[in-house]
């Protein structure tokens, strides 16, 4: 817990300072003020996180997490928990949705066993930092110990002090975990006050029985396990699962070594939601990718008062969502970088009335 602690210690809240000295610079480019928008407010944001005047994003990188989910046995998904394992396969080919779309935004992958219930043995390029083998099902008890759910905080936190330190300017978030958007809706349930029915969606496609279901099973959970929405930390344990738990320390990580964080889908929002009760500051650190159709989605970005940049009626996961908004957030910096100025281009700057 004192890495927790630590890391919390380190988040600071952004200084206006550099709000303020990037706004002069784009409304002396060669452009209405604020005639690009988002892109505008991209730049702002990237100024002010990397306390740096003309930042860079050289170097990019979606960590992809994968863990498998007890609760799967309540016929919650529409595919066997088998196909984690399968799709971590995919993604370590370079074969999966991320990995194309994380190639056209010139990022890595990085594909991180959290908890999968599969034995990798020895596999180039997969991140083995298992904390559990799967999470135990919440419809008996509690998904995991609070021990299991910091370890998981601590892998994200890991991760992000590791690549900060080499240089890496911006975080995507992805995951992977056949059942995982029954616990994503559980928290967002928990803890944004929401009935159960209200945040949760087909996921990966399942029926409208299976979806009355998956509510039941949710509410039984919720019932049975009280999560204490007051600590976000009880409510990662006992109804979350451990990519959730490695992407809010991603998160958490990230803020603390400054580095901009986009966050991608329903679970890696689910993460987001974590860190942001555990640590609001966080909020000013994360870009929210894209609204996904799946309802809980939407409801947790309202939470924490982030505004989706993409809605492309998204639900794969992965990261793909987080690797496209990479691309726009990139397109803002450059023209904050690249654009001439008034002056630079002998155009004059004064508005007739």
């Amino acid at each position: 817990m004192d890495l927790v602690k630590n890391t919390l210690n380190g988040i600071r809240q952004l200084n206006a300072a550099f709000y303020e000295a990037a706004q002069k610079h784009l409304d002396i480019l060669t452009k209405p003020p604020g005639s690009l928008g988002r892109l505008e407010e991209f730049a702002r944001r990237l100024v002010a996180i990397t306390e740096n005047k003309s930042p860079v994003l050289d170097k990019k990188v979606v960590f992809t997490f994968a863990g498998d989910h007890g609760v799967v046995h309540e016929g919650v998904s529409a595919y066997p928990k088998e196909v984690t394992a399968q799709m971590v396969f995919n993604f370590l080919r370079g074969g999966a949705g991320i990995n194309v779309l994380a190639r056209h935004a010139g990022a890595e992958v990085i594909v991180i066993d959290i908890g999968v219930d599969y034995d990798f043995g020895e596999i180039e390029g997969l991140m083995k930092m298992k904390v559990v083998r799967g999470t135990k099902n919440f419809l008996k008890g509690p998904a995991m110990t609070r021990e299991e759910a910091i370890k998981c905080l601590e892998v994200g936190i890991e991760l992000a002090k590791g690549y900060a330190t080499k240089g890496y300017r911006i975080f995507g978030t992805g995951d992977m975990g056949i059942g995982n958007t029954t616990p994503s809706s559980a928290i967002a349930s928990v803890l944004t006050g929401r009935p159960v029915s209200e945040v949760t969606g087909k996921g990966t496609g399942i029926s409208d029985d299976s979806l009355k279901r998956k509510i039941k099973v949710i509410e039984d959970g919720i019932r049975l396990n009280k999560p204490d929405d007051a600590d976000a930390i009880d409510v990662l344990s006992k109804v979350g699962g451990a990519e959730i738990g490695g992407i809010a320390g991603l998160i958490l990580g990230a803020a603390s070594n400054r580095i901009p964080v986009v966050i991608d889908g329903l679970i890696s929002t689910a993460g987001a939601c974590i860190a942001y009760c555990i640590e609001p500051k966080t909020r000013d650190y994360m870009f929210a990718a894209h609204n996904s159709v799946e309802v809980g989605h939407k409801v947790m970005l309202e939470k924490m008062g982030l505004k989706p940049i993409l809605d492309l009626d998204l639900r794969l996961g992965e990261g793909t969502g987080a690797a496209l908004a990479i691309m726009l957030i990139e397109a803002g910096l450059r023209i904050y970088r690249e654009m001439a100025t008034f002056g630079e281009a002998g155009v004059s700057d004064e508005i007739v009335n």
